[in-house]
């Protein structure tokens, strides 16, 4: 009871307004509200606005409203509603049952519209308020309408109380598909959610990231407004600002309004541009772009995306691209043939069509007038007239094809969808068959919602029915507005899904804004491309890139973080892909390696060969100075240092790294310690020493234990390194800047052993270099001061400049190390081997000893009677105090006299003269001479 009372208080203003009589004050109350009528079993209603606003004034009594500007798109969708209404009738669809239908036009105002429905739901010119309308039967079962979402959520909310069906074709508001709020509502298009999905969608296909958005102020617009926001952000796209303009086109700042957004558009770098208005207002603004010249990509709304005004405005090219979703379309012949043939349905009226005709061919048209009617209000309708209007002396009696050619037909195809959805209902509910409808005519309106929730029915080739929410859930049609001479025209250039929410778009689209294929871009930033990352400002649009680290990488554009490489692969600073890193040591098959490698084999070949020529012409003075044994082991201690360098090839293994080192270093120690043992002989033999100190200095002398003595030091100093810090494989991480993993030798965790066994070489060359200092002045012919001195600097200049090279660059300290050795190592050769090859081979057989000798006598002093005799064992002669067959020994004594004593000796009056002397004349001169001075050293 509490609630009856409260619906009969509520109802109380539409009783006292229902009850008032049908005629009031001279007017016509049917035909001053509703301005289309036929009669019918059952009556559809239609709630359209055939004039596109109102006279919005100071509004103190309840007067009726005055409409304006005839709107030709929105009465021919009413036509089509009648034209399929005539056509189901003609047809016998409801056998003995005929359809009727009620227009009243809405003039896009709530307020109108409301207004309208006291008269569609009366019964005996008034409306009675009840407590329970379960039984509510008035005349309408049904209205079609509206057509903009705000009057539709006004009339759904009131058509809640009645529950009668408010079934719309062009309102797409989100909020109309909350069935809890407006159970009553449903509609033959997708909601707004969809559309906002497929306007995001297509902006993230063509890589619009930056645009702006104006929207009315109206329920529309604001809701597909907020619809929007959410889908760009899961889309990545942004707003540079978002405008909001007035609905209601008689509003006093409505043209100041749009001149400031349209400012604000011509001031944003952004140039994408939605527009979720109503024509009129989109009219509006492209008047004021094409005034200040301004050009941008416009994305319309399914409310203007085919509106034939703004397409045929005077410079509407100048605007730039248009393109917009817009609901399922198609053309009908039949529909079109009505058009040209218009006429009220036999049995009603149709003052809408009269409306028409008279500013269609009426020559004194009221427009034309000082005082037109205020439905004139707008210049442009004043084209619709026809050129010939003045031969004709009835308008009603004309027609013509102006509505086929001028407007898009197509847009009325889902109008007509409702009508076939109305009808297959009505079909369920009636119990319609073949010859007969056997269900009550006079239903209440609620049993047709029931019915029409779960209408499923085959039109023009497609099936149609409604989802939970009473909305259809079809295709969209993507729309390019093309040129057309100076107007635009229609072309379908792709579609979305919305069960599957995919965009499809043709590639071969002409833009204005580039003259070609080219898609124009409208992007705060551009995009990072593949190996760097966005780093965001103040939105997530506006960004700079940075690249990506070391070990990370990005693949895709845009991408907010760098991906970390997967292991086994890595990637450089700026990399899109991670790749496995290289190894890098001495392949087999490079060329520096290989050219090693020959280098190598090239030197034990040359030792080969040399130890041939020493064998050979081991008895020729050449080779007996050389000491072909000692020269013989130095040859087998550089084949181990050779064979050293094949160690450093290929992979390396823990075994081949201490191989090569413990190689190298005994093999080059027992090469060096020959040398050692050639350079002390020089220094004891022809450096002036004192009796005591040349005794003890020849009681060292002994070749083979200096030479096992010395490698041995060098064999321990191995073993020790190998037991306490022995070389290993390095398995230091690369450096995060390199794609190539070292594999090289770790001569140790310390390098101690490694630098004690280079440094124990190095000191043995340098004692080998300074003995051999010492000994510089002695004559060629018979010692090898010389190469010793050139063969150990070159050594020590050699091995000086690796250990900086080793050490500062890792990646390079196996190539350099095997070098070296080889350099060092042919060094040698060349200093020690190849020159007594060379003097064997070809030098002079009759250069004895004796002669080489004689060349260097020389008289210090001319006075004779103060000799000073040196003995020098000469190879090739037999010596009374030492054994034939002693190794490396000579006997052979030589004589070196200086006249005068030490005090008396000059270097311009003196004269050294080296004699050669028989074993008797030798044994004669010692008995001879008492104060000789002998040294006798062996070879």
């Amino acid at each position: 009871m509490p609630m009856c009372r409260l619906l009969c208080s509520f109802f109380l203003a539409l009783i006292i307004l229902s009850s008032i009589p049908a005629s009031v004050d001279g007017c016509d109350y049917a035909q001053s509200i509703c301005g289309a009528q036929a009669p019918g079993d059952v009556v559809i209603g239609m709630m359209l606005p055939c004039h596109r606003k109102v006279s919005l004034q100071e509004r103190i009594r309840p007067e009726s409203f005055q409409c304006s500007d005839f709107d030709l798109v929105s009465f021919m969708r009413s036509l089509a509603i009648i034209h399929e209404i005539d056509e189901i009738n003609a047809a016998g669809f409801l056998p003995g049952v005929r359809l009727g239908y009620l227009m009243c036009d809405t003039c896009s105002f709530a307020s109108k519209a409301l207004g309208n429905v006291e008269h569609m739901l009366e019964s005996n010119k008034t409306l009675n308020v009840k407590c329970n309308y379960t039984d509510f039967r008035p005349k309408v079962k049904i209205i079609l309408g509206a057509s903009n979402s705000d009057v539709s959520i006004a009339l759904a909310g009131l058509l809640n109380v009645y529950m009668v069906p408010l079934l719309s074709s062009t309102s797409s508001a989100a909020k109309l598909s909350d069935k809890l709020r407006f159970p009553s509502f449903m509609r033959t298009i997708p909601s707004d959610k969809h559309q906002t999905k497929a306007v995001a969608k297509m902006m993230k296909h063509y890589d619009w990231n930056w645009v702006g958005v104006v929207y009315g102020d109206d329920e529309y617009g604001k809701a597909a407004f907020q619809s929007f926001l959410t889908d760009a952000e899961a889309n990545n796209v942004c707003l540079a600002y978002q405008e909001v303009l007035p609905h209601y086109l008689d509003n006093l700042q409505t043209m100041q309004r749009i001149e400031q957004v349209a400012a604000q558009i011509r001031s944003s770098n952004a140039q994408v541009v939605l527009l979720i208005l109503k024509s009129d207002l989109v009219e509006g603004l492209f008047k004021e772009m094409i005034r200040t010249n301004t050009s941008r990509i416009w994305i319309a709304s399914d409310a203007w995306s085919r509106s034939i005004s703004i397409a045929r405005m005077d410079s509407i090219n100048k605007v730039g691209d248009i393109l917009g979703f817009t609901f399922l379309s198609g053309k009908s012949d039949s529909f079109e043939k009505y058009l040209k043939n218009l006429t009220a349905t036999p049995g009603g009226y149709n003052y809408f069509i009269e409306e028409y005709k008279n500013l269609r061919f009426n020559c004194t048209s009221e427009c034309d007038s000082k005082t037109p009617p205020s439905y004139c209000s707008i210049p442009d309708l004043r084209k619709i007239q026809s050129g010939n209007a003045c031969n004709f002396t009835d308008p009603q009696e004309q027609n013509d094809d102006y509505l086929v050619n001028a407007l898009d037909t197509s847009q009325a195809f889902l109008h007509k969808v409702a009508v076939q959805a109305v009808a297959n209902a009505l079909k369920k509910l009636l119990k319609c068959n073949s010859s007969l409808c056997l269900g009550e005519i006079n239903f209440p309106p609620w049993k047709l919602l029931e019915e029409l929730k779960k209408v499923k029915f085959e039109y023009d080739n497609q099936t149609f029915f409604f989802d939970p929410n009473g909305d259809f859930e079809n295709l969209y049609e993507l729309i390019m507005w093309k040129t057309d001479g100076e107007y635009r025209k229609f072309q379908r250039i792709g579609k979305y899904n919305v069960t599957y929410g995919n965009v499809e778009v043709k590639t071969d689209i002409i833009w204005l804004s580039t003259a070609n294929t080219t898609i124009p871009q409208s992007r705060c930033s551009q995009r990072c491309a593949p190996g760097s990352v966005k780093k965001i400002f103040n939105t997530s649009c506006c960004y700079s890139c940075i690249p990506c680290v070391e070990g990370t990488y990005s693949d895709e554009p845009d991408l907010q973080n760098c991906k970390t490489c997967p292991n086994g692969t890595w990637s450089l600073k700026n990399w899109s892909e991670c790749k496995p890193r290289t190894e890098s040591y001495m392949k087999w098959s490079d060329p520096h390696p290989i050219v090693m490698m020959a280098a190598a084999a090239f030197g034990i070949l040359l030792l080969l060969v040399t130890f041939i020529i020493f064998l050979v012409y081991r008895d020729s003075p050449p080779m007996k100075r050389a000491e072909v044994r000692l020269s013989c082991v130095m040859m087998a201690g550089l084949s181990v240092s050779f064979a050293s360098v094949i160690c450093f090839m290929g992979k390396p293994s823990v075994h081949f790294c201490r191989a090569r080192q413990v190689m190298y270093a005994m093999g080059f120690t027992l090469c060096v310690s020959c040398i050692l043992v050639k350079a002390y002989r020089t220094f004891l033999a022809f450096l002036p020493f004192g009796q005591l100190t040349s005794r003890q200095l020849h009681k060292l002398y002994h070749p083979p234990a200096i030479v096992i003595i010395i490698t041995t030091l060098q064999g321990i100093i191995c073993l020790l390194w190998l037991i306490f810090d022995s070389p290993d494989i390095d398995d230091t991480p690369p450096p995060p800047q390199s794609m190539t993993i070292l594999v090289h030798c770790d001569e140790g965790n310390t390098y101690i052993g490694f630098g004690i066994m280079l440094s124990y070489i190095a000191l043995l060359s340098l004692i080998c270099f300074l003995l051999a200092i010492k000994g510089r002045k002695v004559p060629q012919e018979v010692s090898e001061t010389g190469y010793i001195i050139f063969s150990m600097l070159m050594y020590l200049f050699v091995w000086v400049c690796f250990i900086p090279v080793y050490i500062t660059n890792s990646e390079n300290g196996t190539p350099v190390q095997a070098s070296a050795i080889l350099v060092s190592s042919y060094g040698i050769i060349f200093c020690h081997f190849l020159p007594k090859c060379y003097e064997a081979l070809w030098g002079s057989k009759t250069d004895t000893m004796e002669k080489i000798l004689r060349k260097w006598h020389v008289i210090r002093s001319p006075n004779l009677d103060s000799v000073t005799e040196i003995d020098i064992d000469i190879p090739g002669k037999n010596t009374y105090s030492q054994k034939s067959d002693r190794f490396s020994i000579s006997s052979t004594s030589t004589i070196l006299r200086s006249s005068g004593t030490p005090s008396e000796i000059s270097h311009t009056d003196s004269v050294l003269d080296i004699m050669d002397m028989s074993n008797e004349k030798i044994n004669a001169y010692l008995r001879l001479r008492t104060n000789i001075r002998k040294r006798c050293i062996s070879f």
